[in-house]
């Protein structure tokens, strides 16, 4: 629909106000403040039991106490009891059809900055209403109905209370919200796709909103800074041979040696081995899960830390808005670049992120015929190389092959294709860290697999494969200090550097590593500007500038000593247009 069509339709919706308000004007006798209260507590009681019923337990009297509170300040504002609950009432309605349309669209909460998002541009109000038609509608009556009834409210409500009063209730009410908080306890490391906390995450994620507001962009960023604009090359001018390059996403994979203590088979090693010999470490910003957070430092070369509370939301939040990602610098390089993903393109809105990321085409799980949710690598590996021959086929054109697998995820409870003899851990290991191994097992092998079909199907092709732990199983719990129940969170809240340390490697089939820095411990951040260099392709200057940081920063990024450096690189992106950080 056009901005004008849009335009129209609120328009002729808004129109109808008065003449509803001509049939409701022999009506306008006020209503007793007796009976007025007895209305705003017959709104306020099913809004409180909903609260009750939807939400944890853990963020049940924070949710009520921001209400009651946003309810206290609309008295105070108006003086009306029943105007202020009929407007929060509906408040609390709008919120959680929104949120409920969120879900069922992205399989996310819904946070208030995508609000403060469409409130701030007409061409997302379009989108917004184009995308979502029916929603938009919805909601769109919803705020019709609401200032109708806020309308009546304000007309029939007889009550009078004095502002001081209605500040004193706000003031008492916001005191119950802080202990609230406090009892709700800090965010949960992947709250933002839980279903039962969406009124509580709204409320709370304008904390966040007003950080991000206050310094003006999402990201963390100097004020301005004093160095050149960076710049964006329109093409590249590789060496004539460039090898096909294929980055492996190994879900939930770190190299065991890392545990001093851990019995285990020493064959396994070779996995995490590069081509030119040593075994690289990776430091990744989660744990357990969240795999989104690695995709997106990977791709974009960021930190999602340097995003504070906004981190778990990077991917929908920049889908669109990155135009230095690595996708994006190989294809300018001639490059097709092509995503074998495990999960369905949905999950998260994911696929969104990755096809402005730079991703021509994404093989989700539908696509490619998956009947588990996670299938041996052996079934991915088998489907890039179709993608492969395809492609090899009909273009001579390198190929970038992103290829995730699942196989090596939780939970370790039980036994993952227990016909096949593969050897776990010694004897006392723990039954979920003896799992683990088992499908690193399966993996060392499927990997095996992969290489030796590459050097049977494709003679004469050159192809440098990286591979990465995108974060470490929680197998490793107990190998860490922690008991075998503690929490993701507790992890993450831990400082424990050793539990957000992976891998990553460097492979070539009949292709040779350059020499590359003498960094064997990287933030992920920096992982895309490593796989650059290591196929011999040109650095942009945001590459070049990247691997500067590496080298002053000993291979951090978010925690880099010199950490206004850091700062004034996001600034030169954001300058130079290749980070749109609003």
């Amino acid at each position: 629909m056009s901005d004008h069509g849009l335009a129209q339709s609120a328009a002729r919706a808004f129109r109808s106000l008065p003449r509803f308000a001509k049939l409701l004007a022999p009506l306008r006798a006020q209503l007793p403040p007796m009976v007025v209260w007895l209305l705003a507590g017959g709104l306020a009681l099913p809004i409180g039991v909903h609260v009750y019923n939807s939400e944890d337990s853990s963020t049940v009297l924070f949710t009520a106490a921001v209400t009651l509170t946003i309810g206290a300040l609309l008295v105070m504002l108006t003086r009306r009891v029943l105007v202020a609950a009929v407007l929060g009432a509906a408040l609390v309605a709008m919120i959680e059809i929104a949120a409920s349309m969120k879900q069922q669209t992205a399989e996310l909460v819904l946070h208030s900055y995508e609000l403060v998002s469409l409130i701030g541009s007409w061409s997302a109000v379009v989108q917004f209403w184009t995308g979502h038609r029916s929603g938009a509608q919805a909601l769109l009556t919803g705020l019709v109905a609401t200032a109708a009834a806020g309308w009546i409210a304000w007309h029939f409500d007889g009550s009078r209370v004095r502002r001081r009063h209605a500040g004193v209730a706000a003031l008492v009410f916001a005191g119950l919200a802080g202990i609230g908080a406090a009892a709700k306890g800090e965010r949960r490391h992947t709250e933002f796709y839980f279903e039962n906390v969406s009124l509580s995450f709204f409320y709370a994620s304008w904390v966040e909103t007003i950080e991000a507001l206050w310094r003006g962009h999402l990201i963390e960023a100097s004020t301005r800074s004093r160095q050149p604009d960076l710049r964006l090359p329109t093409s590249c001018t590789p060496a004539p041979r460039r090898p096909h390059i294929i980055l492996i996403h190994q879900e939930s994979v770190v190299p065991p040696a890392y545990f001093l203590a851990l019995d285990y088979d020493r064959s396994l090693d070779r996995l995490f081995q590069s081509s030119d010999g040593p075994t690289r470490k990776l430091r990744v910003e989660t744990f357990g899960g969240a795999s989104w957070l690695t995709e997106f430092s990977l791709l974009a070369g960021l930190s999602s830390r340097s995003f504070g509370g906004m981190q778990q939301f990077v991917q929908p939040f920049m889908a669109g808005k990155l135009r230095d990602t690595l996708p994006l610098a190989l294809a300018r390089c001639g490059y097709r670049n092509v995503m074998i993903y495990p999960m369905l393109r949905a999950f998260l809105n994911s696929g969104k992120f990755f096809t402005r990321a730079g991703f021509e085409e994404i093989r989700d799980a539908k696509d490619q015929g998956a009947k588990l949710t996670n299938e041996r690598d052996r079934f991915y590996y088998t489907n890039a190389l179709a993608e492969m021959e395809q492609h090899f086929k009909r273009s001579a054109s390198p190929l970038f092959l992103f290829v995730q697998t699942m196989a090596t995820h939780g939970g370790y409870d039980y036994a993952y294709m227990p016909e096949v003899d593969v050897p776990g851990g010694g004897p006392g290991t723990h039954p979920e860290m003896h799992e683990y191994l088992r499908r690193l097992g399966m993996a060392r092998m499927d990997y095996a697999f992969l290489r030796s079909e590459l050097v049977r199907r494709f003679p004469g092709q050159e192809f440098l494969i990286a591979h990465y732990g995108d974060h470490q199983p929680t197998a490793a719990l107990t190998l860490h200090g922690f008991g075998e129940n503690a929490s993701v969170e507790q992890v993450m809240r831990s400082g424990n550097t050793a539990a957000l340390t992976t891998y990553y490697a460097l492979d070539g089939v009949r292709y040779r590593l350059p020499p590359l820095a003498a960094i064997t411990s990287i933030d992920i951040a920096y992982l895309g500007t490593v796989i650059l260099e290591a196929a011999g392709l040109p650095l942009p200057e945001s590459h070049r500038e990247r691997k500067r940081l590496m080298l002053l920063c000993g291979g951090r990024y978010h925690d880099c000593p010199a950490r206004e450096e850091i700062l004034r690189f996001h600034r030169r992106l954001i300058d130079a247009g290749l980070l749109d950080a609003k």
